[in-house]
């Protein structure tokens, strides 16, 4: 089955700001749209502000006639005279009968959904798309209530809708395939990236996600690093575009709890969810983010900025004479290289002992494994880099008996490389690696149960939520028994059940690599 045609009316129920940006989108598109709202006159206000939007676009030149099919330019300027045409509020459902799609946006309930949806379909065709735009709920209990659940689909857009690119298309457990494929279709003929979902708790994108803000505040709540020093190595040794504690401020503190706690409990208070207390106490405190002037970082500044203290950062450390490689490293592997080129002397240990460096010393550095400085003699960890020679700051874990000549070199070393270092607590995995260890093992457990392709969860992570790369893109350039190898030590560590290694991981870490065996 095909995307809609354009001669078909889109509606939108629901008019806040993710419902007008749908409709934006529909409308650029070049669907007739219908906007409909239960309160009075926040439709018509919803339409006059999409207008608005697509006046200012046209203005900056940032949209023309081209991008908006069937229309042509005002003399005057602003939107097309066809576009404006193409926009109608509507004043009772009943004036979605010749709707050929339907998309809700309304309050987060289950019984206002399904109330909604059950009047609808008494007034569409029997052929007309239905879709929810819910990020929490099931969009199989959605469906439960209608005569016909087969034609819903979850339609999950990201704010703001008209920017963000991404779609997850959700298949109910009852929605029929072509009316998946239908909304699919339609999607990406609206210019946008359309991925295929299962209904699971979190979809793709905010279950996969879950790890990138709890293990940041696991480390925060363990006293391992503050806020600031997490972030900063998030960014600056990670990659990732932003760190935990800032973007839960932009997301609201209110808003990135629920979710967690709706995946949690969705999960029957899988411990692997577990909702962080230090942000439920945030939460109950008012302390919501942007919104509020203060969250994790205080916004109360005029201009909205936040204020928020410096990142850890060390004084100047020994810069070694040279160090001895002890294996290859594995994924921090190319740090040898860059060592060479800092003119410091990498002295190769023919016997494998394992993949460290020795220090001038005899104290060792090692990357990240999920285990404790306290339980090895003398041994400082760094943490994991999305790419070596770009990071601008490392992390080094280190315990109360490492030998402070041995961190003095470790830092020394970093810092002989251009790079920024902060000293965090003794915390097993520290911040990036068990942070992506996690997200790692999430999605092979997605794409063992059927929630998504891994290429789709590659799609998905890398446009939802902006991460450097997917996490099969990730697996693939650690190894294949990387993060399996880290969570099953983190998990001896804390055997909660929380770092527990998923059967499907286990199963890829010690599954014959077929390419490997016949090459």
């Amino acid at each position: 089955m095909t995307a809609l045609d354009l001669s078909s009316p889109v509606a939108v129920v629901g008019t806040g700001t993710m419902g007008q940006g749908i409709a934006q989108v529909a409308l650029v598109a070049g669907h007739p749209v219908r906007l409909y709202d239960a309160a009075p006159g926040r439709a018509r206000a919803a339409a006059a502000a999409i207008v608005a939007r697509l006046d200012r676009l046209v203005e900056k030149d940032r949209l023309t006639a081209a991008d908006l099919p069937h229309s042509r330019l005002r003399s005057s300027g602003g939107t097309p005279i066809a576009a404006r045409a193409r926009l109608l509020v509507a004043e009772n459902l009943t004036d979605l009968a010749d709707c050929a799609l339907v998309v809700e946006a309304v309050l987060e309930r289950l019984d206002v959904k399904q109330e909604l949806f059950r009047a609808l379909e008494d007034i569409v065709g029997d052929d007309c798309l239905l879709a929810t735009n819910t990020s929490s709920l099931s969009v199989t209990a959605v469906g439960g209530a209608l005569a016909n659940p087969g034609r819903l689909v979850g339609l999950h857009f990201f704010n703001p809708a008209p920017l963000l690119p991404l779609v997850e298309v959700v298949s109910g457990f009852a929605t029929d395939v072509t009316y998946a494929t239908r909304a699919y279709e339609t999607a990406r003929a609206w210019g946008k990236t359309p991925v295929a979902c299962a209904d699971t708790p979190g979809f793709i994108v905010n279950r996969i996600a879950r790890p990138f803000y709890a293990e940041a505040f696991a480390v925060y709540e363990a006293q391992g690093a503050d806020p600031a020093t997490i972030d900063a190595v998030l960014r600056e040794c990670g990659g990732f575009r932003m760190g935990a504690f800032e973007l839960t401020d932009l997301i609201g503190q209110d808003v990135n709890e629920s979710v967690t706690r709706s995946v949690w409990e969705s999960f029957f208070n899988d411990v692997r969810f577990t909702p962080s207390l230090a942000q439920r106490r945030l939460v109950e405190s008012g302390r919501l983010g942007r919104k509020t002037g203060q969250g994790w970082y205080d916004y109360s500044d005029e201009t909205g900025a936040a204020e928020r203290s410096e990142p850890h950062t060390a004084e100047p450390g020994q810069r070694p004479a040279y160090v001895v490689a002890e294996g290859d490293l594995g994924p921090a592997s190319e740090l040898l290289q860059l060592i060479r080129e800092a003119g410091i002397q990498v002295r190769e240990d023919e016997e494998d002992h394992g993949t460290r460096l020795v220090l001038p010393s005899g104290g060792q550095l090692a990357l990240a494994d999920g285990q404790t400085s306290v339980e090895f003699r003398d041994v400082v960890y760094f943490d994991l880099a999305l790419d070596y020679r770009r990071a601008t700051r490392i992390a080094l874990s280190a315990s109360q008996d490492t030998a402070p000549q041995t961190l003095a070199e470790a830092t020394g070393l970093f810092q002989a490389l251009g790079k920024d270092v902060s000293i965090i607590g003794d915390v097993p995995g520290m911040i990036v690696a068990r942070t992506v260890a996690r997200i790692v093992d999430l999605a092979h457990d997605a794409v063992a149960k059927g929630v998504a392709t891994e290429e789709d969860i590659d799609t998905a992570m890398r446009l939802g939520v902006n991460y450097p790369l997917g996490p099969f893109e990730w697996s693939r350039r650690l190894g294949r028994n990387w993060a399996y190898a880290l969570l099953d030590d983190l998990h001896m560590r804390d055997p909660s059940g929380r770092y527990a290694p998923s059967l499907a991981l286990y199963r890829h870490a010690y599954a014959t690599d077929k390419r490997e065996a016949t090459s």
